[in-house]
């Protein structure tokens, strides 16, 4: 097998035929100039270099979207599951959702058929403690005693949403 030598050894030199001869050889130069376009030399002023690194161009930016934050990205494995209440005009739906794999762990609704004909109004304070108690109870026999809850932009914890956490917290459901 050939190898790429100084051309001072002629023994050495790749053959026609060989896989280094292949390539093409561009001519080597080691013409060096000081010149710099980002330093400004005048008698006058004093000398100073341009930052061009400060931010980032346009279309860099849209190449690379932004990066989530350390807190964001570890989030979902220090919180794993998650606790979301809906309520609608005629039913109340509540489930326990794991943040990794998006997998439902408990649910619980006043549409069920073993609530909607046992209880007498789907949506007052009474409904809203049964299905606190049927999601603590899934819950844990899910092995999950501790999940959150992270409440809209302008939801309150109040009312019947309030009702439904404390009947959970009160059956040894922690949130985190």
């Amino acid at each position: 097998m050939g190898c790429i030598a100084p051309p001072s050894c002629g023994s050495l030199r790749p053959s026609q035929l060989s896989w280094a001869s292949s390539f093409p050889k561009p001519p080597i130069s080691f013409n060096c100039t000081t010149t710099s376009p980002n330093l400004i030399h005048s008698p006058n002023k004093v000398s100073f270099v341009r930052a061009a690194w400060t931010r980032r161009s346009r279309g860099e930016a849209a190449k690379r979207p932004n990066k989530k934050s350390w807190g964001q990205r570890t989030d979902m494995f220090l919180r794993p599951f998650l606790l979301d209440v809906f309520f609608s005009k005629r039913f109340i739906h509540a489930k326990v959702m794991h943040r990794g794999t998006s997998k439902v762990i408990s649910v619980a609704s006043t549409n069920a058929k073993d609530l909607r004909f046992t209880l007498p109004s789907l949506t007052d304070d009474n409904a809203c403690r049964v299905i606190g108690n049927l999601i603590a109870e899934r819950s844990k026999d899910a092995d999950v005693f501790a999940m959150s809850f992270e409440p809209k932009k302008n939801e309150k914890i109040e009312g019947r949403l309030g009702l439904v956490l404390d009947t959970i917290k009160e059956n040894g459901i922690i949130f985190v």
